[in-house]
C-alpha cells in the first residue's frame, strides 16, 4: 500500500460536522484511501452514487426522513457523490440537523456540475482533491534514489496508482482508462452524444503541450465554433483531466497578455491519448513531457502542502520566455525547465528584460540534476 499525503488531513478533521469532500478523476484512488481510512470503524454506511439504490434513499431531501434511514451510523461515505441529483442540498442537511453523523463525500468532478443550482456549503465542509500518485509520495514509498531511476518511465506512463502498481501492464492500463473512465461524467452532463470529439481536441491539446494554444484555431481543426472548444475545455478542466497556465503580464509592451497553455493532470493520460509511448530517446517531445511532468507535480505539492501562488508562464512577442512563474506575497519565482542534463546549467540565465521589468523576483533552472528542490 502506497500511504497518500492527504491521509493526515483526512484523519484530522473527523471531530467536527463539516462535511470532508474528496475530489479528483476517476482511478486516482479516492475509494482506496477512504477504505483504508474507514473500513474497519463501527458504524459506517458506504454509498454510491453510481448505484440506483443510493439516489432512492436520498431522494426525499427530508431530514426527519434520514434520522429514521440513517440515524444510528457515525458516518456515511457517499462515493461519486456528483451523480446524486442535489446532493449540495443533501450535504447541507445532514451537516446543519444530523450533525452526529459524518458525511464523507467523493466526486470525479465538480459537484456543481450535478445540480442544476449548486446549494452553498460555506462553512460546512473541508475540501480536498486527490491527484494521480505523486513524486513526493514515492519517495516516501520507496526512497529518492528508486524513484529518481524511473523519472523516465514516469514520463512515458505517468503516476495513476494503477499504471505504478501494475508493472509490465501500463500501456493496457492507460487505454482502458482513456475509453472507459476519462470522460464519463462529461458525456453524462454535457451535450455530447459521443466522446470522438473530446478524443481529437484532447489529442490535439496533446500535440500542443509546452505551446499557447489557440481557441480560433482549434475550433477551425475541429469544425465546431470556438464557443464549443471553450465549454469542452471548461468541462475537462472540472473533470480534472487537463489544467490551464495563463500569460503573466501587467501589460508591459510586447508581453503576451491572453496566451494560455493547457497542460495534462497526467504524463501517461496525455501520451495515451496521441499512442505514443516510445522511448526518450526517440521523441522530439521530451522537452514538452518534461515541462508537463514538473508543472503538474508542482502542482501537486501546492496543492497537498497548502502553499498559495498564483501560476503563470511569461512570454513576449518577439518570443522570450520564462516557462513558469509563481507569485507569491507579491514576488516572482520564474523558473525555467531542462532535461537534458547540461554541465553549463549556471550560466543559464533569466532574460533580460523579464529582470529590468519584474526586479522583485529570484530565478532557478530545474533539470534532473536539482528535481528534489523543486518537488520535495
Amino acid at each position: 500500500m502506497i500511504n497518500r499525503i492527504l491521509e493526515k488531513k483526512l484523519s484530522s478533521k473527523n471531530k467536527d460536522n463539516k462535511a470532508i469532500l474528496l475530489f479528483g478523476a476517476r482511478q486516482t484512488g479516492k475509494t482506496t484511501l477512504l477504505k483504508k481510512l474507514y473500513e474497519e470503524k463501527d458504524n459506517i454506511l458506504w454509498l454510491s452514487g453510481d448505484n440506483n439504490d443510493t439516489h432512492t434513499l436520498l431522494v426525499d431531501n427530508s431530514a426527519s426522513r434520514y434520522k429514521i434511514l440513517f440515524g444510528k451510523y457515525n458516518t456515511i461515505i457517499i462515493d461519486e457523490a456528483q451523480h446524486i441529483k442535489d446532493i449540495g442540498r443533501i450535504i447541507k442537511i445532514f451537516t446543519d440537523q444530523l450533525t452526529r453523523i459524518k458525511i464523507i463525500a467523493t466526486g470525479s468532478s465538480a459537484f456543481d456540475l450535478a445540480n442544476k443550482t449548486s446549494e452553498p456549503l460555506t462553512g460546512r465542509k473541508w475540501e480536498y482533491y486527490l491527484f494521480p500518485l505523486s513524486f513526493a509520495e514515492m519517495c516516501e514509498h520507496h526512497g529518492f534514489l528508486e524513484e529518481y531511476r524511473l523519472l523516465e518511465f514516469r514520463l512515458l506512463y505517468g503516476y495513476y496508482p494503477e499504471v505504478v502498481t501494475n508493472v509490465g501492464q501500463e500501456k493496457e492500463i492507460l487505454k482502458s482508462i482513456t475509453d472507459s473512465y476519462l470522460y464519463k461524467d462529461l458525456l453524462i452532463w454535457s451535450n455530447i452524444k459521443h466522446s470522438d470529439m473530446l478524443i481529437k481536441l484532447l489529442q490535439l491539446l496533446a500535440l500542443q503541450v509546452g505551446s499557447e494554444v489557440s481557441y480560433h484555431e482549434l475550433s477551425k481543426e475541429l469544425g465546431i465554433d470556438r464557443g464549443t472548444v471553450e465549454r469542452y475545455i471548461d468541462l475537462l478542466e472540472k473533470t480534472y483531466v487537463i489544467f490551464k497556465l495563463i500569460s503573466y503580464s501587467h501589460n508591459h509592451r510586447n508581453e503576451l497578455k491572453k496566451a494560455k497553455k493547457i497542460y495534462f493532470i497526467d504524463n501517461g493520460i496525455r501520451n495515451a491519448l496521441i499512442a505514443n509511448f516510445s522511448p526518450l530517446s526517440l521523441r522530439n517531445d521530451t522537452g514538452a513531457l518534461w515541462e508537463n511532468f514538473l508543472i503538474s507535480e508542482r502542482k501537486k505539492k501546492l496543492n497537498y502542502d497548502n502553499l498559495w501562488a498564483n501560476t503563470y508562464f511569461w512570454r513576449t512577442t518577439t518570443q522570450v520566455e520564462i516557462d513558469y512563474i509563481e507569485e507569491q506575497d507579491g514576488k516572482l519565482y520564474a523558473y525555467e525547465f531542462k532535461w537534458k542534463k547540461n554541465k553549463n546549467e549556471k550560466q543559464i540565465k533569466i532574460p533580460r528584460s523579464f529582470a529590468e521589468t519584474y526586479p522583485k523576483h529570484t530565478f532557478q533552472l530545474i533539470s534532473p540534476n536539482n528535481i528534489e528542490e523543486f518537488l520535495l
